[in-house]
């Protein structure tokens, strides 16, 4: 028999308040590594969920993990072999979390390693992921378009209203980020390498660029928005880039744009990951919960 629920190990904002909200539906978590204001904390309970008798601490991961029937971790799920958690100076290897993991288990998280996924399948741990799951990934690309807008506004004195704004990419995440943006009365442009990409942006009413021509245009733009997970901005295209532009990157790792070049530049870049965590955690955190209590089986009546 598990005392608790559900453990709550590492992540971002997201993940930490799931806490509340699981305990409010009559549910017991322990919590171990969560994020308190971007800061991992250790033996201290998530912010908001100081008052919930339902929600404990755990003073150690073993502690979390072995006494509770269902582990909920963070998007990403990991980084360098160790647990997500924001904030921390503590690692959390893998092989800990899988040395602490029992059998008939279920595990949360986003974007899994598949070597840790096959692990716990032979021996039966159930793996959920959250990114594999459409109706998530449509709403994290919400929250991570509104929050590239917030950072755009937040780091350029300009109005996006009636601005020139280019969008990289016309994925999920762009799509919904090119529509928020026309939304806000910008001259919005999709660039990308994909033909059906273009036709579709152009059909929606977007004026479009083929990426071959990026480095021709980009001048004429005031805030750069890329999604591509690949080099698209590279040093000579960086060059060619206003030098009152914005660019806002939320591709995954750094992986958009040469950044030394960037800095030598005095290109205005900036990196922007776990936007969704950032700005709307209790949104993203209720959808979450919602998930979780339905693929845990502790819903079904």
């Amino acid at each position: 028999m598990f005392k608790y629920n559900f453990a709550i190990i590492g992540g971002d904002s997201r993940i930490s308040c799931m806490a509340s909200i699981l305990a409010k539906e009559g549910y017991s978590v322990a919590c171990f590594g969560v994020a308190c204001f971007g800061v991992a904390c250790f033996g201290v309970l998530p912010c908001g969920a100081e008052d919930a008798p339902d929600i404990h601490t755990a003073d150690s991961l073993r502690a979390a993990v072995e006494g509770a029937g269902v582990i909920i971790a963070g998007i990403p799920f990991a980084k360098n072999d160790c647990l997500y958690c924001e904030g921390s100076s503590e690692e959390i290897k893998l092989a800990e979390l899988q040395r602490c993991l029992r059998k008939h288990q279920k595990i949360f998280g986003g974007v899994i390693p598949d070597a840790f996924r096959h692990t716990c399948e032979e021996r039966d741990i159930e793996c959920y992921d959250f990114m594999a799951d459409e109706p998530i990934t449509l709403f994290n690309a919400v929250a991570t378009a509104e929050g590239a807008v917030l950072e755009a506004l937040a780091h350029k004195q300009t109005n996006l209203h009636m601005s020139s704004a280019l969008v990289l990419g016309y994925g999920r995440c762009a799509k919904t980020l090119a529509d928020k943006l026309k939304g806000l009365s910008a001259k919005v442009t999709v660039c990308s390498a994909d033909e059906n990409e273009l036709a579709l942006a152009a059909a929606l009413g977007f004026n479009t660029l083929p990426l071959s021509r990026l480095d021709a245009k980009i001048g004429s733009f005031e805030y750069i928005f890329n999604t591509i997970p690949a080099k698209v901005l590279t040093k000579e295209t960086l060059k060619k880039t206003d030098k009152e532009a914005l660019i806002i990157d939320i591709a995954s790792n750094m992986a958009g744009a040469d950044y030394d070049a960037a800095k030598s530049l005095g290109v205005n870049i900036l990196f922007c990951p776990g936007l969704p965590g950032k700005y709307a955690c209790k949104s993203c955190a209720e959808r979450l919960a919602k998930y979780v209590i339905a693929k845990s089986g502790y819903g079904q009546t």
